[in-house]
């Protein structure tokens, strides 16, 4: 295909926050070269190959928050070196284009290892960065996360992992409350990464703290932190209430409650990010698997913890479901709804070229219907198998 235009003639095509019906798109060597309706002639010269596209073409989807699908978990990479094309496949095929790599609690050597073992596929583009959710956690709101495990940040070890990563971690999860936080958020922050507030019994004043130190995002809303109250409003009323916070949602109808999530979609708009907080059954067969040190049940697409008091542990939640869920539950039209699973979250990490199609960009693309199913997924200009979808 090297050096073939191929002309893509669409329904429609999202771009620019808008949808234009009929649409084109230009590919070339992996990226965009033009963008305009059926009857513009920019782009695609003797060479092109039109290609009728029955939907709307759109950015791939971005997943700033998940663990592991295709029966692999990305914890496990530095065990397995098959882990990431195996996870990056699950999600691909479901349209995520980019993703980020998440862990979980572990002990500090692990976690290094992880880290050192994660950064070369962050570096060759199969994710766009790691996110560490933990270890600097709430013992209360552990979750799934080992709370013999949890501890306070200290300036030794979050440099020591800084230096393993080399530039590749994108995103820290902690809790604001713990001794230490505040300085790692400064550290975090002036090293290029975004600091996300989760799992945590951080008061509103405590929440308000770590966002004025440069939290930018509140991970998987109302999961693993106190309810809102309408004298202790706690984290949850801030994270809505303050511009400067992107806020993470599961839409999987077990995490969140349809109309939680409305106030959510009502009360954040443009700040409310769709996440699959995936673990390794995403994209897989129910069973028993394992988070981090963690058995995990997953029965009828729902993930818990053996054991204990069965915390669910992430979820078998692909975007393209949560988004179709976003599209299908809530009054949000097929624009806004595409940006919950793309935009917004590309613009949380700082890099809005992920979630928009844009002249020069990468030609990440999917096919979505009215409804916001996807339907076909391009990846750096080449279709891929989409086998899977609607699983």
């Amino acid at each position: 295909m090297a050096g073939d235009d191929v002309v893509l003639l669409a329904d429609g095509v999202l771009h620019a926050g808008a949808l234009e019906r009929p649409g084109r798109i230009v590919v070339r060597d992996g990226r965009v070269l033009a963008i305009g309706s059926p009857s513009t002639g920019d782009g695609g010269g003797t060479r092109a190959r039109p290609e009728r596209v029955s939907g709307i073409i759109a950015a791939g989807l971005v997943d700033m928050h998940a663990h592991g699908g295709g029966g692999a978990n990305v914890g496990d990479v530095d065990r397995d070196p098959a882990v990431p094309l195996r996870v990056r496949s699950a999600h691909l095929a479901h349209g995520v284009t980019t993703q980020m790599a998440s862990l979980v609690t572990d002990t500090p050597d692990r976690l290094l290892s992880q880290v050192s073992a994660l950064r070369d596929h962050v570096v060759d583009g199969a994710f766009c960065g790691i996110h560490l959710e933990g270890p600097w956690l709430a013992v209360g709101r552990c979750g799934a996360h080992d709370p013999a495990l949890l501890r306070a940040p200290t300036r030794r070890e979050v440099s020591a992992l800084l230096d393993a990563a080399r530039g590749t971690i994108a995103m820290v999860t902690l809790a604001p409350e713990l001794d230490g936080a505040l300085d790692a958020i400064a550290m975090l922050v002036d090293n290029g990464i975004r600091v996300a507030f989760g799992h945590t019994d951080a008061t509103a004043e405590q929440t308000r703290a770590a966002i004025d130190a440069g939290a930018t995002v509140a991970t998987h809303l109302f999961n693993g932190m106190p309810p809102m109250h309408h004298r202790t409003p706690g984290p949850v009323a801030v994270a809505l209430a303050d511009s400067r916070v992107t806020v993470e949602l599961i839409l999987d109808g077990h995490h969140v409650a349809r109309d939680a999530a409305e106030v959510s979609r009502v009360v954040a708009g443009g700040r409310l990010a769709l996440i699959s907080d995936a673990m390794s059954a995403a994209a897989a067969r129910d069973g028993r698997y394992r988070l981090g040190p963690h058995e995990v049940d997953v029965r009828d697409g729902v993930a818990r913890v053996v054991g204990g008091n069965g915390s669910l542990a992430g979820s078998t939640l692909t975007l393209d479901a949560a988004l179709a869920r976003f599209a299908r539950e809530h009054p949000v039209d097929l624009v806004a709804a595409h940006a919950s699973a793309s935009l917004i979250p590309a613009r949380a990490l700082g890099h809005p070229e992920w979630g928009e199609v844009t002249v020069g960009g990468a030609a990440d693309l999917i096919v979505m219907n009215e409804q916001a199913q996807v339907l076909r997924v391009m990846s750096r200009g080449e279709w891929c198998d989409t086998a899977r979808l609607g699983e």
